[in-house]
């Protein structure tokens, strides 16, 4: 009795001291240390980055991460770690990062049997992508599992898939979806089917860690026919591989299913020399967890036969050994510096997302900052244009109050001349005078608000003032108006009214004074891109019509080229073009003044 309740204790303790139980037929390392060192060297690498604040590289250790805990088998760890690099792909908007990671993460929610989740991420996937191959495979997939009760249906989208990821070439994946076929086959009790998928499933799987694992499930399917021969032989010739490889945790495991195969055949000798073989490797290797679960089989099996003696003799030997078992378990020690490392990536994570917090309260301030001094640019913007406009519109005015400045003096002058005439009683001259008048006052006030006007315009009315000006002075001096024949004259602007006064000043002060008949030109030429305008009078000339003035009319010619001087600085500064006027007198002994006024030709206002 007192034996019993010690084994029953034994049990309770190694259970306790071993929570996780690991079966024979679960997946097999072929180098396990190996495994445990990339794990703690990428989250070396994890941490390095979460250090830095890399989002990138914290994105791409956290998945890469998750895939070595999916190699080692630990669906849980790795989903954590898919989701966090999900996250991470989120926030930096890869859109082709997210798709694979949520594909990945969709597969352990289904190892793990958390069905409705994988559904979901297998559609979302399947919407991410912009692969039409790529979401039909996820959509087979969603639908596969809806169809859990169906295991026929779910073989039409496992057939779906496995002939688009052959296209696609993703051979690890052909293997995954011939397994996934091999399960529904047996499902449907078709044991031929599974094992023939299983076979496929080898030849996308060669050399690779899975290939072991699919090996012990065709030969779980040969047992469950009772084809024990076939199922050993499987067996065997893993456990030579590994034997041939130092596969040391692949052979303990698969001495572990061999003695599980001979238990199932009824050869309990060969059975407990296979479990007692794994044992012995466990302590001699430092496997802990592989020893516990041979002496727990081993245990069971004496338990059943009522040999308590041979129990508490394992139990004494593992007791008495158990101190240098967990000294030299490798594994222990690992999952310790891991916890570690863990624990400094949880606290970097936390430090990350103040981190992120304080940037984003200094970009929002930031752009805050930038938001206010860019409104206070464009107010300032708006000012300046405002400004620029009032100033632009205020030349407009200067311009327009200059060149109407010149109209009262031409009125009074031709309302004199009218006034000569009636007094003289040269009734049709006067008849004649005043409609000529009309028709340039009215071609005036058309024009009068604008700056440029067609030099043909221009010309017509600079004509009819100088057939006024002929009418009153015919005695005086005779006229021309010559325009360049290269010019179009519909097309080409001219300044409006900046020939009119110099006219004026030619007949007025120069060509009346004459004893004889004066000659009055007015020449439109155009030279190297540009238009001259040329005035050339015979009159007296500048020294002796100043000589001649009143002091007023001094005052009004002075002004009358200010005028002019003024007119042409704000045409050049309100309309960018480059005019010029110059005024000369004749050298002796000719006599006569010469006006000329340059400007670039201008076909467009």
């Amino acid at each position: 009795m007192k034996r019993h309740v010690l084994i029953v204790f034994s049990l309770l303790f190694l259970a306790f001291l071993f929570p996780q139980e690991i079966t024979a037929q679960s997946i097999p390392e072929k180098n396990e240390t190996k495994s445990k060192a990339k794990i703690s060297k990428t989250a070396e690498e994890l941490s390095k980055s979460l250090d830095e604040n890399d989002e990138s590289k914290i994105a791409q250790n956290y998945e890469k991460l998750a895939n070595d805990f999916l190699s080692k088998g630990d669906n849980a760890k790795a989903e954590e770690y898919f989701k966090r690099a999900l996250n991470s792909y989120t926030k930096l908007k890869l859109t082709e990062d997210k798709t694979r990671v949520t594909r990945s993460l969709a597969k352990v929610q289904e190892n793990q049997k958390n069905f409705d989740s994988a559904i979901k991420n297998y559609e979302a996937a399947g919407s991410l992508t912009k692969d039409a191959s790529e979401e039909k495979i996820n959509q087979n997939d969603a639908n596969r599992l809806r169809n859990q009760s169906n295991p026929a249906s779910q073989t039409n989208y496992v057939d779906s898939n496995i002939e688009l990821l052959k296209k696609d070439k993703k051979a690890a994946e052909v293997s995954e979806a011939y397994v996934q076929k091999a399960q529904n086959s047996l499902q449907l009790n078709d044991k031929a089917v599974a094992i023939e998928s299983y076979k496929k499933a080898l030849k996308y799987a060669k050399d690779k860690p899975e290939e072991v694992k699919i090996k012990n499930e065709i030969a779980k399917v040969y047992v469950a026919d009772n084809q024990f021969d076939k199922a050993l032989a499987i067996n065997e010739k893993l456990l030579a591989d590994a034997k041939t490889n130092n596969d040391f945790t692949t052979e303990i495991k698969q001495l572990q299913s061999l003695a599980s195969l001979y238990f199932e055949k009824k050869e309990p000798e060969k059975a407990i020399s296979s479990l007692k073989e794994a044992y012995n490797l466990s302590f001699q290797k430092g496997n802990s967890s592989e020893a516990r679960k041979s002496l727990s089989s081993l245990i069971k099996y004496y338990k059943t036969k009522g040999e308590d003696k041979e129990s508490m003799a394992l139990y004494e030997q593992f007791f008495n050994n158990f101190e240098q078992l967990i000294k030299s378990d490798t594994t222990l020690i690992d999952a310790k510096t891991f916890q570690v490392t863990e624990d400094k990536i949880r606290q970097l994570e936390k430090e990350k997302v103040l981190k992120d917090e304080l940037i984003s309260k200094k970009n929002s301030f930031n752009y805050f900052l930038l938001g206010s001094i860019g409104l206070l640019l464009l107010l300032f913007f708006f000012i300046v244009k405002a400004l620029y406009s009032i100033r632009i519109k205020n030349k407009e005015i200067a311009l327009q109050s200059l060149r109407r400045e010149m109209n009262p003096h031409f009125i009074f002058n031709s309302l004199n001349s009218v006034n000569q005439f009636i007094a003289e009683n040269k009734e049709l001259e006067a008849n004649k005078y005043l409609t000529s008048y009309s028709n340039l006052m009215r071609n005036m006030m058309e024009n009068s608000n604008k700056d440029f006007i067609s030099l043909d315009k221009e010309v017509e009315q600079l004509k009819k003032y100088l057939d006024l000006e002929h009418l009153r002075f015919q005695d005086k001096f005779d006229f021309e108006i010559v325009v360049d024949e290269s010019l179009d004259t519909e097309r080409v602007f001219v300044p409006n009214m900046i020939m009119q006064p110099h006219l004026e000043n030619a007949i007025w002060h120069g060509l009346r004074y004459l004893d004889k008949k004066g000659f009055l030109s007015l020449r439109f030429e155009y030279k190297n891109g540009k238009i001259n305008v040329i005035i050339e009078d015979n009159g007296i000339g500048l020294t002796k019509s100043r000589e001649l003035k009143t002091n007023n009319q001094k005052i009004y010619e002075s002004r009358g080229l200010n005028n002019t001087k003024e007119r042409i600085d704000l045409l050049n500064e309100l309309y960018k073009k480059d005019i010029s006027f110059t005024i000369s007198e004749k050298e002796e002994p000719k006599s006569g003044t010469i006006v000329q006024i340059v400007f670039p030709l201008i076909d467009k206002i």
